[in-house]
């Protein structure tokens, strides 16, 4: 993918962002009955930065539309910093979990880790969390029983609960959802 020369601006990086990271995700859907893009999820996430969470800084919205592509794409590190910068690419990193891992692993750690984020971070783990468990209520992922998304909802609790202090428009949507539940 050819990233363009422009003149810098916010703006720019982040049509930048959106392009890199839905060029990345071109051919993944997520687990719905509809198969829907998933360019959706990260693009939904900084969304509710912005809209929900009145979160404006720059580098955080990037991180959230970039969350996943480490994680679930070909994309390194390195390609991202080189293309978004170090700080992007800090969040990013903060972000992603180490698929080698096994899976129970890495869910003990994302709630281990969640309080010695960076702010940045911890917003963007927020809003994604914020994000899925939404879909949670609308729609279980085809193959889903009650059972995992109802420990889905307990173990995004965990996670976010150690993402307190940075946000208090997040907290208060994320109490409103696990009062509600499934």
């Amino acid at each position: 993918m050819a990233l363009f020369s422009a003149p810098p601006s916010p703006l720019g990086d982040l049509l930048q962002t959106i392009t890199f990271a839905a060029e990345k995700h071109i051919h993944q859907r997520r687990k719905n009955a509809l198969k829907t893009p998933y360019i959706n999820h990260p693009l939904g996430v900084a969304h509710i930065l912005w809209f929900e969470a009145g979160v404006e800084d720059i580098a955080t919205l990037q991180g959230a539309i970039l969350h996943d592509t480490v994680e679930d794409t070909d994309t390194t590190f390195e390609e991202l910093e080189r293309h978004f910068g170090a700080e992007v690419t800090r969040i990013v990193k903060e972000c992603t979990d180490d698929k080698h891992l096994p899976k129970m692993e890495r869910k003990r750690l994302q709630i281990e880790n969640a309080p010695h984020k960076s702010d940045k971070a911890k917003l963007v783990k927020m809003a994604d969390k914020i994000y899925n468990l939404r879909d949670l209520q609308k729609e279980a992922p085809e193959g889903w029983t009650r059972e995992r998304v109802e420990e889905y909802f307990v173990w995004a609790k965990k996670v976010t609960d150690g993402c307190k202090g940075v946000n208090g428009r997040l907290e208060a949507i994320l109490a409103g959802i696990y009062a509600k539940g499934p």
